[in-house]
């Protein structure tokens, strides 16, 4: 809820509370420390940081909710137990740690036991894990002093030959490939890097920074090419936009429009997912329409989750068609946001929405066919998003709600688009939100909240690039900066068949015998 802003003369205040002691208020100063107190507690407010239903009515209100006071009744826990998630990452968790055996210094298998005259010592099949954890630069350099000798006579001099496996180049591919994780990965801009990197002893210059990152996009666009093309055969697409700026943008003659957004699009096809990022003068509607004319012919109609905003909705050519599905968290953010103000509506509201997303969970955690999803939501969520439709039209139509106020609004967004929000209990597979593509695009938040802009149309497409490779790889639980690397080294092989590498089976390729 948006603060209000007040102005507090102090010294007015006190005398309004002193003449208060001989006299009642008059009503414009009663408003006055009205409004005083209520933007104080306002700002002493703790934000909420979620919009789950208990931070949003208290926890209380959640159904099946223990009390606030008296005993708990969930068995084995204590005062300071910690919910799951939270506490140290174990030895698996360290999936790119290198790894070292260490054979016990006295012992070996079969060896008579120490400690009883009888029994004997087996290695066993799980070794104790000891992880140790070191710092070092992001980027780190390694300078070899090559001996030379000259000739005293000739002049001649004759330099050693570096160390082997030491390349020609300066900069090895690992360098593009944490560049690119620490700019459009994690919003670490150029010069930021630059002065961490000067700290440490590496000088880096930003455009130093730039050329490589530049050079390692030329090599794999191919793979981002490819991307794009497997992405438009997906059955679910999810997109959206958020406001980019490009400092230097050439527009097309007559061009009226004066936005630059980021496009992100999620495709989700079997069990791959592809993130595509574009940034330009066009909507999401327009990128995914031009993701989509890659598209094979013959395909059934995919689905396309996005919420209600029309410049979301591609223009698709003549005989391609896609069943529009909106999202439902964009609706009931809407009721979190009144909330407040209408405590027992919002509550049966987030409630039963609530319910649907449980029906949902279930339906992940049984690892059910779309088929038997539909079928699920079907006996489970349907009644429950009828019993809210009939709710809403009488409150609304029997005058119990004002239409213009928020929850009044909030209700007629979910009634105007409501064919759209419910398609999961229609079409198999269809998703109920969009927010897989609302998180991918919070990569290119973080870049916009740190390095605010790109120069040129060029540099958005490079930043492009690398976002949808690497968001693809996390989406896919690919190690990205090892994918990045291994994408420059077979730069070629890339080039002549990219199907091949893709964050899925590019450790396939790497494996296969030449020729194979």
């Amino acid at each position: 809820m948006k603060r209000r802003r007040v102005e507090v003369n102090v010294g007015e205040l006190d005398q309004l509370l002193e003449g208060a002691r001989q006299a009642p208020l008059s009503d414009p100063d009663y408003k006055k420390i009205s409004t005083a107190l209520h933007a104080l507690v306002d700002a002493l407010a703790k934000p909420r940081s979620t919009e789950k239903s208990s931070s949003v009515l208290g926890k209380k209100d959640e159904p099946g909710a223990q009390p606030e006071t008296g005993p708990s009744t969930q068995p084995d826990q204590t005062s300071d137990s910690k919910p799951p998630g939270h506490g140290r990452n174990g030895a698996d968790a360290f999936e790119s740690a290198r790894k070292v055996e260490t054979q016990h210094q006295q012992l070996k298998s079969g060896d008579s036991c120490p400690e009883c005259p009888n029994g004997k010592v087996y290695v066993q099949k799980e070794p104790k894990a000891l992880i140790r954890i070191v710092g070092q630069a992001p980027i780190q350099a390694t300078v070899y002093e090559l001996e030379r000798l000259r000739c005293n006579l000739c002049g001649q001099v004759f330099t050693a030959e570096a160390p082997e496996g030491v390349g020609a180049d300066k900069y090895d591919e690992t360098v593009g490939s944490m560049v690119a994780q620490l700019k459009y990965g994690s919003g670490m801009p150029f010069n930021r890097l630059e002065k961490l990197e000067q700290r440490l002893g590496v000088p880096l210059p930003a455009t130093t920074q730039w050329e490589i990152v530049e050079e390692a996009a030329d090599l794999l666009k191919p793979a981002f090419e490819e991307l794009i093309r497997q992405g438009a055969q997906g059955e679910i697409f999810h997109n959206d936009d958020t406001s980019m700026k490009i400092l230097k943008l050439e527009r097309p003659e007559g061009d009226t429009r004066t936005g630059v957004f980021t496009s992100g699009i999620v495709s989700v096809r079997g069990s791959d997912k592809i993130a595509l990022f574009f940034t330009g003068r066009q909507h999401a509607g327009e990128n995914l329409a031009d993701v989509l004319r890659h598209r094979a012919s013959g395909l059934s109609a995919p689905i396309q989750m996005c919420d209600a905003l029309s410049r979301n909705e591609p223009k698709l050519s003549a005989g391609a068609e896609a069943l529009l599905a909106n999202c439902l968290s964009h609706g009931r953010r809407q009721f979190v946001d009144v909330a407040e103000d209408f405590p027992d509506e919002c509550l049966y509201v987030l409630e039963t929405l609530g319910a649907v997303y449980g029906a949902d969970a279930a339906a992940r955690e049984q690892k059910l066919s779309w088929e038997a999803r539909l079928l699920l939501h079907q006996e489970k969520s349907g009644p429950l998003m009828e019993g809210l439709h009939q709710w809403m039209a009488e409150q609304l139509n029997g005058n119990k709600t004002e239409p213009n106020s928020g929850l009044g609004k909030a209700m007629k967004y979910l009634l105007r688009h409501w064919h759209k929000l419910t398609l999961f209990l229609r079409v198999p597979g269809a998703p109920l939100d969009n927010n897989i593509c609302e998180r991918a695009l919070k990569m290119v938040v973080l870049l916009r909240k740190n390095a605010l802009f790109y120069r040129t149309q060029h540099g958005a497409d490079v930043g492009d690039l690398f976002t949808s490779l690497i968001h693809t790889c996390d989406l896919n639980r690919v190690n990205s900066f090892d994918y990045l690397t291994e994408l420059q080294r077979y730069a070629a092989q890339l080039k002549a068949n990219p199907a091949e590498w893709m964050p899925w089976n590019y450790r396939d390729t790497l494996t296969r015998p030449p020729g194979g």
